[in-house]
């Protein structure tokens, strides 16, 4: 999820925090505990650090090692011992302990429903996990959340009632959301016939009624659509062109990040009078008819990198960059 939406869940935990017995009658553990899963709640997007690197560290690691099993253990104690500081008292460790594990663990649990996704199972696995049914930014969990946390800080509900309310009707969500993406990907993989080489992805919108369709055939192309109230629509195919460089381009760390971390990647050449342009985007992420997460490498006629990009694509800002790095004029296009 996004970094606001995780700040809101944490307060809500703060909230939620008010049914603790220990912490309705002493003051001072209500502050460190807020404080607590407030931070335990962004604590495993703090590797966004990475990025001060570069971009290819940055792929590589979000979301990765710091939402792993491991991770969740870590965060969890540095964040315990650091605020128990505060708070002297043998009899509200376990307590502050224990939300703050909840915060941390909600946190990567909910990155699990998004498309991104996580590698939660490391280190038994460093298999990208995404369940593809919460957008990144939900305006249902964010909304309910910021009317909670009103109400809670005006007085006009009592905590106890509002926050156990909130995440029940939370859990319901997230079961009638998993429920009916189930029963989308049933039924357009019912109209279509599909093959057992193809494979269907659904994929959420920030609309409940509104899902992006990718079906990956058995040749290695992508159709991309959207179900919207029951109809399918399928609006482009996009596949791999052939050319050495292709090959080539998979050994350079900016498309060796991206490799690592999507499943779903399609390679296309443009040949410039320069030299060579080879741009893996993937292909889950269409938006206004471009795939903006990618992987781009600048080859001269010798075939050898002379600038490179990976990640979120703004094209006159990137290109403008790019060349700039290539030591090359910009074409007038």
């Amino acid at each position: 999820m996004d970094s606001a939406s995780h700040f809101v869940i944490g307060v809500g935990l703060a909230g939620l925090s008010q049914l603790d017995p220990l912490v309705q009658t002493d003051p001072a553990l209500v502050t460190v505990i807020m404080i607590g899963v407030i931070a335990g709640s962004q604590a495993p997007d703090f590797d966004t650090i990475t990025r001060l690197k570069n971009n290819e560290t940055y792929i590589r690691q979000h979301r990765g090692f710091s939402h792993s099993i491991p991770a969740i253990m870590f965060w969890t104690v540095i964040l315990t011992a650091l605020l128990y500081l505060f708070v002297p008292k043998p009899s509200g460790l376990l307590h502050l302990l224990g939300w703050i594990f909840l915060a941390v663990s909600l946190h990567v649990f909910m990155d699990l429903f998004n498309t991104y996704g996580t590698q939660a199972l490391r280190p038994f696995s460093k298999k990208w996990i995404s369940w593809n049914i919460i957008h990144i930014f939900d305006p249902f969990i964010f909304i309910t959340h910021v009317i909670a946390v009103l109400l809670w800080i005006t007085g006009m509900a009592e905590p106890v009632v509002v926050f156990p309310t909130l995440y029940a009707c939370l859990f319901l969500y997230y079961v009638v959301r998993t429920i009916y993406h189930r029963w989308i990907d049933v039924t357009v993989s019912r109209k279509m016939s599909l093959p057992d080489d193809d494979t269907l992805t659904v994929m959420p919108t920030v609309r409940f009624r509104y899902w992006h369709l990718m079906l990956k055939r058995a040749d290695g192309s992508y159709e991309l659509g959207s179900y919207i109230k029951g109809q399918i629509n399928w609006l482009e195919t996009v596949s791999s062109d052939e050319h050495p460089l292709i090959e080539q381009s998979k050994s350079h760390p900016s498309v060796a990040a991206l490799l690592d971390f999507s499943y779903h990647t399609v390679a296309n050449v443009t040949t410039h009078d320069w030299g060579t342009e080879v741009r893996w985007c993937d292909a889950r992420y269409r938006y206004r008819k471009q795939y903006p997460f990618v992987a781009i490498v600048f080859y001269n006629h010798q075939q050898q990198p002379i600038a490179s990009y990976v990640g979120w694509l703004n094209d006159r800002k990137l290109y403008k960059r790019l060349y700039q790095e290539a030591k090359l004029n910009p074409s007038p296009s």
